[in-house]
C-alpha cells in the first residue's frame, strides 16, 4: 500500500471503519470475532499498516491523522465488545434452552430391584446368628481334598464320600461340597473359643429334580470352648428354629451319621401337620479337632448345617426348587 497524502489516508480509514463494522456486525461465533479484532486492530492489522504511512506526512498534518486513527480504533474497540456480549448472552441462552428440562413431561420409571428370595432367606439366617454372638465366616469355592474330605474325617476309602459325590478338577482339586471346610480354614487360623456361621454355595453331582441341585447353598454354624454338651447345641437350634419361622414350633432330634460329628442327628420340626427335616447336626467328632491342632481332651464342640433352598421353599410356600434358578420375573416379582 502506497500512500502519499493526507486525504488518502484519511479516505483508507474511513474504508477501514465501514469494512470492520459491516465484518464485526456479521460473525455468529466468538472465535471469528476475535479473529477480527487481529486483523484489524492487532499488531500487524490492517490499521497498523495505514498508520505507518503517516512518517511520509508533515509533522502538522500527523496530529490530526492520529486523532482520526484513535477515534476509528475507539469505535471498532467498542464495537467489537458489544458483539462480543451479545454472542456469549445468545451462547448461554442456547445452553438454558437445550438443558432445560420440562418438569410437565412425565419421567423414565426405572423399577427398583427387589432381594432374590434365596439371599433373603441367608441375610435373615444371618441375622439371628450374629444376633447370638457368631461370627461370619467364608472361604474358597474351589478346594482340595483335604479341607473338603480328609479333615473332616472322611479318608479316600470313606463310604460316606459317595453321598457327596462331586466335580473334580484336572489339578486333583474340586468343588466343595459343603461349607464345612470353611470352618477347618478358620480353626487352622484361631484359638478357641469360636463361634462361626459359614454361608455360601457348595456343588454336588446330584439328579436335579423338585427338590434337589447340583448347585445349592448352605449355612453350617460351628462353635467350639471348654464344657460345650448337646444341650447347647439342641438350645442353640431350638432359639434359632423359633426366630427363623416366628412360632414355638415342635421340634425333634433324630439320631443320624455323619463322618465330621459324633453324636450326630437330624432336625425336624413339625410344620403344617408333618414332621419337616430341616437340619443336620452334632457334636464335633475328636478327629477334626485334633486335624486342626485342638485338645480334644480340653475343647468340645458343635457344628449344624442347613440347605438354604430348603427354608426358602417352605417360608415361600414354593413347590419346585428350579423356580429359584429360572429367572422367571413372574415368579419373582412376588418376593
Amino acid at each position: 500500500m502506497t500512500i502519499t497524502s493526507i486525504s488518502q489516508i484519511e479516505s483508507e480509514l474511513h474504508l477501514l471503519q465501514q469494512e470492520a463494522k459491516i465484518a464485526i456486525a456479521q460473525v455468529t461465533t466468538l472465535a471469528q470475532l476475535e479473529q477480527l479484532r487481529i486483523d484489524y486492530l492487532g499488531k500487524k492489522g490492517k490499521l497498523s499498516q495505514i498508520l505507518r504511512e503517516m512518517g511520509k506526512l508533515s509533522p502538522q498534518d500527523r496530529p490530526r491523522i492520529g486523532a482520526l486513527a484513535n477515534e476509528v480504533k475507539e469505535g471498532l474497540q467498542e464495537q467489537l465488545e458489544r458483539q462480543r456480549q451479545d454472542l456469549q448472552a445468545a451462547q448461554i441462552q442456547a445452553q438454558l434452552e437445550a438443558e432445560t428440562l420440562d418438569v410437565t413431561m412425565p419421567g423414565v420409571g426405572r423399577p427398583l430391584g427387589r432381594i432374590h428370595p434365596l439371599n433373603g432367606t441367608i441375610d435373615r439366617v444371618l441375622d439371628i446368628f450374629v444376633g447370638l454372638g457368631y461370627k461370619v465366616a467364608t472361604g474358597p469355592h474351589v478346594e482340595t481334598d483335604y479341607y473338603n474330605f480328609e479333615a473332616l474325617n472322611t479318608p479316600a476309602d470313606h463310604p460316606a464320600r459317595d453321598m457327596q459325590d462331586t466335580f473334580y478338577l484336572p489339578d486333583g482339586n474340586l468343588l466343595r461340597t459343603h461349607t464345612s471346610s470353611v470352618q477347618i480354614r478358620y480353626m487352622e487360623t484361631h484359638e478357641p473359643p469360636i463361634r462361626i456361621v459359614a454361608p455360601g454355595r457348595v456343588y454336588r453331582r446330584d439328579t436335579v429334580d423338585a427338590t434337589h441341585s447340583a448347585v445349592f447353598h448352605q449355612v453350617e454354624l460351628l462353635a467350639v470352648d471348654r464344657g460345650l454338651t448337646f444341650n447347647d447345641l439342641k438350645g442353640t437350634i431350638k432359639e434359632f428354629i423359633r426366630q427363623m419361622f416366628g412360632a414355638e414350633l415342635p421340634v425333634r432330634f433324630r439320631a443320624s451319621y455323619f463322618p465330621f460329628t459324633e453324636p450326630s442327628a437330624e432336625v425336624d420340626v413339625q410344620w403344617q401337620g408333618k414332621w419337616l427335616e430341616v437340619m443336620g447336626c452334632g457334636m464335633v467328632d475328636p478327629n477334626v479337632l485334633k486335624a486342626v491342632g485342638y485338645d480334644p481332651e480340653i475343647y468340645t464342640g458343635f457344628a449344624a448345617g442347613l440347605g438354604v433352598e430348603r427354608f426358602a421353599m417352605v417360608l415361600h410356600q414354593i413347590d419346585d426348587i428350579r423356580r429359584l434358578y429360572n429367572s422367571d420375573l413372574r415368579f419373582l416379582r412376588q418376593f
